[in-house]
């Protein structure tokens, strides 16, 4: 597929022109597509018009090694295409391991904030796409590829938070933060597809030979805001159903979350 096809597409599934765009991609589930990943970003930025901002997660596995925004490479979950594009020029990219990468306009207020522990607060990326009334594109995967929705789960103030670390420089040395996440498997964040298809927030077709979704990150947040204020352990698995992360997750209820540094 060429890549005026491609933008054709994401025109019609409804990406907005001049609008600040946040993917969350599978380039495998998305190919053939010409030119390759860079097809792919060539079709976003194309639809998404010089006043748009396009945003893709950049963060990194190396939790024992200071972060390098210009070298660190990104997480190989992440994909190709995200891994691409923090290369490109133009592009920022935060200058902390929660990393997320953005070119546009508001690429700087996107990726200015200071190391996010947990990593998705509203001081955060995902946050501040948040607060620029983007939209977020799932393309090729699903809602338990949606940092969004770890967002979400933060303003409702869900209250489990798991163990994690990172090391940043500090005085030119290497020092530890351990923080508490609101981390599980994220399985059952694809109950937002039901949530959001019964009112008619989630726009759906084929992009590529991938499936796609496009919501407004405010419509999802607020969706989910309204389940998690009946259910906050509602993005659980129950206990018994043999999820090792989610019942990591249940054994922190009631525990103070924290953030130390142990350099």
């Amino acid at each position: 597929m060429n890549i005026f096809e491609t933008a054709d597409q994401l025109r019609r599934l409804g990406v907005t022109r001049g609008g600040v765009l946040l993917v969350h991609t599978s380039f495998r589930a998305v190919r053939p597509i010409e030119r390759g990943p860079l097809g792919l970003i060539d079709a976003l930025c194309d639809v998404l018009g010089p006043e748009g901002t396009l945003v893709m997660p950049s963060w990194t596995e190396l939790d024992d090694e200071p972060f390098d925004a210009r070298t660190t490479p990104s997480a190989k979950d992440l994909g190709v295409v995200a891994q691409t594009f923090w290369r490109l020029p133009g592009v920022r990219r935060s200058d902390h391991f929660h990393a997320f990468a953005a070119l546009g306009p508001q690429a700087e207020v996107i990726t200015a904030d200071p190391l996010p522990l947990p990593p998705h607060i509203p001081a955060s990326p995902v946050g501040r796409v948040h607060d620029l009334d983007g939209q977020v594109l799932l393309l090729g995967v699903g809602h338990d590829a949606n940092t969004t929705l770890h967002l979400a789960e933060l303003i409702a103030g869900v209250p489990y938070r798991t163990p994690s670390y990172c090391t940043v420089l500090e005085h030119g040395r290497p020092t530890r933060i351990d923080y508490g996440e609101n981390n599980h498997c994220c399985v059952r964040f694809a109950l937002a597809d039901d949530w959001l298809r019964a009112r008619q927030l989630q726009a759906e077709g084929r992009v590529g030979q991938a499936h796609a979704r496009l919501v407004r990150s405010r419509d999802l947040v607020s969706v989910a805001l309204e389940y998690l204020s009946r259910d906050p352990l509602l993005f659980l698995h129950p206990v018994g159903a043999g999820c090792e992360e989610c019942d990591e997750a249940r054994q922190t209820v009631g525990m103070a979350p924290f953030i130390k540094n142990t350099g």
